[in-house]
């Protein structure tokens, strides 16, 4: 209701501008019962359904920082809302009225989880499936030197690759998809991997489908080989690294700033000067405490 009470909801501008696309991204959405609610990525992760899928077993569920909700269920669907409306729109000439909400965008973004419950991929409780550190092959292990290998293994010719590369004998193991013997197999794992240096693990495979990657700080992410081929982190001209745009375009692909990101109001000036206002209404507005200026000082 913000945007109503300054007299610049879509009604008014709809009605100024009928090919206006206008998008509302909330937590909870425009209508319902926690509408008006205050509420953070959690709280719209624990309402969509998805946050009680997230977590070890015998442990709470487990919120991971604020990507889900907030960036891909909320963010990332919102673009995606403007990019559909501006398609219709090309058709139509007409806008409309984007409600964007947080809850329904990770759960629509995890409808994986819920189309696949009836094929046994999410039959057992929180922590013992497939996916979500159930099973040996698709886990986390700690090597010798306090470091984190990230295993993946999941189809068969992948899985007996692991088994090679951890000196085990295939034959003298459980079945892969046994499910009684998983505890007792990411116990063997974990005792193997905790034998050699993350380096040493990657030795062993690297270049081999065993599905089996080093777990990677963000500096040692911006200096792998892999990813310094593919120049997929930049760095600015203050010295701070960040990923590059994605996906890549082949034909117009993003060229991202190298310079550094601006401070809050730093160009608020500027930008007001150059659509018409006056210095003395900028100064009302900050006065009013509806913008913010920063003026940079000299470097002498």
């Amino acid at each position: 209701g913000v945007m109503e009470s300054l007299g610049l909801g879509p009604d008014v501008l709809l009605q100024e501008n009928p090919r206006l696309i206008y998008a509302r991204l909330t937590g909870f959405g425009q209508t319902g019962k926690y509408a008006k609610s205050a509420g953070h990525d959690i709280n719209y992760l624990a309402l969509s359904g998805v946050l009680s899928k997230l977590g070890r077993k015998n442990e709470n569920p487990y919120a991971p920082v604020n990507l889900l909700a907030d960036f891909a269920g909320g963010g990332v669907m919102c673009a995606l809302g403007i990019v559909i409306t501006l398609f219709e729109r090309a058709r139509s000439g007409r806008g409309q009225v984007i409600d964007a909400s947080m809850v329904e965008g990770v759960a629509y973004l995890s409808s994986f989880l819920w189309k696949s419950q009836k094929v046994g991929l999410w039959n057992e409780p929180r922590g013992e499936n497939l996916l979500d550190s159930g099973a040996p092959f698709y886990e986390v292990y700690r090597t010798s030197d306090g470091k984190f290998m990230a295993v993946g293994a999941i189809e068969p010719k992948f899985y007996n690759q692991l088994i090679k590369g951890l000196g085990l004998n295939l034959d003298e193991l459980p079945a892969q998809m046994s499910l009684f013997g998983w505890p007792e197999m990411k116990k063997k794992f974990a005792s193997i991997f905790a034998q050699k240096t993350q380096a040493e693990w990657c030795s062993i495979f690297d270049n081999t489908d065993a599905c089996v990657t080093p777990v990677l700080s963000f500096d040692d992410a911006a200096s792998h080989q892999h990813n310094k081929e593919r120049s997929s982190f930049i760095k600015n001209d203050q010295g701070e690294i960040s990923p590059r745009p994605a996906p890549v375009l082949s034909r117009t692909p993003a060229v991202p700033s190298r310079k550094r990101d601006p401070f809050i109001g730093e160009h608020t000036e500027e930008i007001l000067l150059e659509y018409g206002f006056t210095k003395q209404e900028i100064a009302k507005l900050y006065s009013d405490k509806a913008i913010e200026l920063k003026k940079l000082k000299a470097n002498l």
